[in-house]
């Protein structure tokens, strides 16, 4: 039998919770998604890179905070055409993170940090900060996707022009984080360039007003990019950037 893990407060007790409240005084939230990743990554991608993010940053804390409940599953509706999906309304999510929210401040914490895998959650997480400054203005409520914190690394792999979901950056993440659950000899480049892109398609890329379209739309197998192109040594370079500026960010917001 495995020994419980240091820094997961679901593997404490609750005479343990009430210390750490003092001791741990931020709690890290993994939030995920139960989506396609294309041929060649599991539907749990964006829940297993936030939740081995966190194991590390709460490491590299060492001791300041704890690791709370995950958010296993996300707003996914654009990926619904693909098997195996799973999505929950915006609003599902919202109620969510609230009620977490609701009950690690019962019992004291006030720093509360989700750090989620997936971008379909941020529209939500963004709207939850807003409502918690007017229901719970004593509660400091942050939120990060992960991959965004590296951009810098990641235009440093040499990405392609279409990059994105399941393509060069999310892969090297997991090729690095769990290897064991990449499908290598199933890795496929999606859409990669621009052209490839119908004109409906290409509205989505940025200098527009924001347009959702099904995932279907953007690209036939899932992807956006080339995940073929990297290694997990380039995971490694991009999880290291998202360790460490986050390590730092939350001991900033401990000294504030």
């Amino acid at each position: 039998m495995s020994a419980p893990r240091p820094h997961h407060l679901g593997d404490m007790t609750t005479a343990e919770a009430a210390e750490a409240v003092t001791a741990s005084p931020v709690v890290l939230i993994p939030a995920g998604a139960f989506e396609q990743h294309g041929p060649g990554l599991p539907l749990a991608t964006d829940l297993i890179r936030a939740e081995r993010v966190c194991d590390l940053v709460a490491a590299g804390l060492a001791g300041r905070a704890v690791i709370g409940p995950s958010l296993p599953v996300g707003v996914s509706p654009h990926h619904r055409a693909f098997a195996g999906t799973v999505s929950i309304r915006p609003a599902t999510l919202a109620a969510l993170v609230a009620e977490y929210a609701a009950d690690l401040h019962r019992h004291g914490w006030r720093k509360l940090l989700v750090v989620t895998g997936h971008a379909g959650n941020n529209a939500t997480l963004g709207t939850v900060a807003q409502e918690l400054l007017g229901s719970l203005p004593e509660l400091e409520f942050a939120w990060t996707p992960l991959t965004a914190l590296a951009g810098d690394v990641v235009a440093g792999l040499g990405v392609s022009e279409v990059h994105g979901h399941s393509g060069e950056a999310e892969t090297a993440q997991l090729l690095h984080l769990a290897p064991h659950l990449v499908r290598a000899d199933r890795l496929t480049a999606g859409s990669t360039a621009f052209h490839q892109l119908t004109p409906l398609a290409r509205l989505t890329r940025g200098g527009h007003p924001a347009l959702a379209l099904p995932y279907e739309r953007l690209t036939p197998n899932g992807v956006l990019g080339d995940p073929t192109r990297v290694t997990p040594d380039d995971g490694a370079a991009v999880v290291d950037a998202i360790v460490s500026r986050l390590v730092a960010f939350v001991d900033a917001w401990l000294a504030a």
